[in-house]
């Protein structure tokens, strides 16, 4: 019976020094994602088969804390940053930048499925190609060469449908389902 004490004892000690060990660390990603995302909507059609997306005002998009609950199955809004000028006709500024490339919406997704800005990209990646990724808030550009960048919407080559949401990244913001 000693012995078998013994061996207990020894086994709980080799536990307690092993748990830290394999303990996850505080900042690491779960396997799921439960924070609410943001996410954004067609606003607008321009010349030459060019859409414009952002958040539309009110509450309907959460640029700081996130709109939509991470159970939540909707498209992620891809984008590809292959370098095209954006055509006349559409007036940029801070507010409304040319994103440089075309948008498209992936399959719709669970943002509990988004756990990491490397899985959503890795969403686009899989659907459209290797240089498809998750657009962000601040993907708009405008100015001399489109050197300076905004946020809240952007243009973009693309025929995306109205009235459907989508997951939106934003980098310097709690509003994604993996914050």
């Amino acid at each position: 019976m000693k012995r078998i004490k013994r061996l207990a004892a020894a086994t709980a000690a080799a536990v307690a020094v092993l748990v830290p060990l394999t303990a996850a660390p505080a900042n690491a990603t779960t396997s799921e994602a439960t924070h609410y995302g943001m996410t954004w909507e067609v606003l607008n059609y321009g010349p030459d088969n060019t859409v414009q997306v952002g958040g539309p005002g009110g509450s309907a998009s959460n640029a700081y804390y996130g709109d939509t609950a991470p159970w939540a199955s909707l498209p992620v809004l891809c984008l590809n940053v292959d370098g095209r000028p954006a055509p006349a006709g559409i007036s940029l500024g801070f507010y409304n930048g040319w994103a440089l490339g075309s948008v498209a919406l992936s399959r719709p997704v669970k943002g509990s499925e988004l756990t990491s800005r490397d899985a959503a990209d890795g969403v686009c990646r899989s659907t459209f190609g290797r240089n498809w990724r998750e657009a962000e808030f601040h993907d708009g550009h405008f100015g001399a060469n489109y050197a300076e960048t905004g946020g809240w919407t952007f243009w973009a080559s693309g025929n995306l449908p109205k009235g459907v949401r989508f997951w939106t990244a934003i980098n310097d913001q709690r509003a994604n389902p993996w914050s």
